[in-house]
């Protein structure tokens, strides 16, 4: 019979064995400047881990809004969304990091819901 700590040795090997395994997220940076993103267009590949970067470099509160993008895809930090998991809320000078997976391949909106009116627009392609 296996003790609560042999469990706890066991599972702590485990994790670590699943996290040497695991391939590293590539990166994508998005830079929110006034009232754009730049790049205005991010691409990803389906099924591939991505660290998507985030800074507001800009003087008021903007939203990384892109609904249905982020509900076919496997977020590993649901956190870092709102609460509808609809889009990113980000302070002027902050910085964020979401880690996901996309999911279905496709075109998605992706635009600022304060700012859209002002042209802060873009889109997203899974490839």
């Amino acid at each position: 019979m296996i003790g609560n700590g042999d469990k706890f040795a066991l599972l702590t090997m485990l994790a670590m064995a699943l996290g040497a395994t695991a391939p590293a997220a590539e990166t994508l940076n998005l830079v929110m400047v006034d009232y754009r993103f730049v790049p205005d267009h991010l691409t990803f590949r389906h099924d591939v881990h991505y660290r998507l970067h985030l800074e507001n470099h800009g003087k008021e509160t903007h939203e990384v809004t892109a609904p249905t993008f982020f509900a076919t895809a496997k977020i590993d930090n649901p956190d870092a969304l709102n609460r509808e998991h609809s889009e990113i809320v980000m302070q002027p000078g902050e910085t964020k990091d979401v880690f996901l997976t996309p999911g279905k391949p496709g075109t998605y909106d992706l635009r600022c819901s304060d700012h859209d009116w002002n042209g802060m627009v873009g889109g997203i392609t899974v490839e």
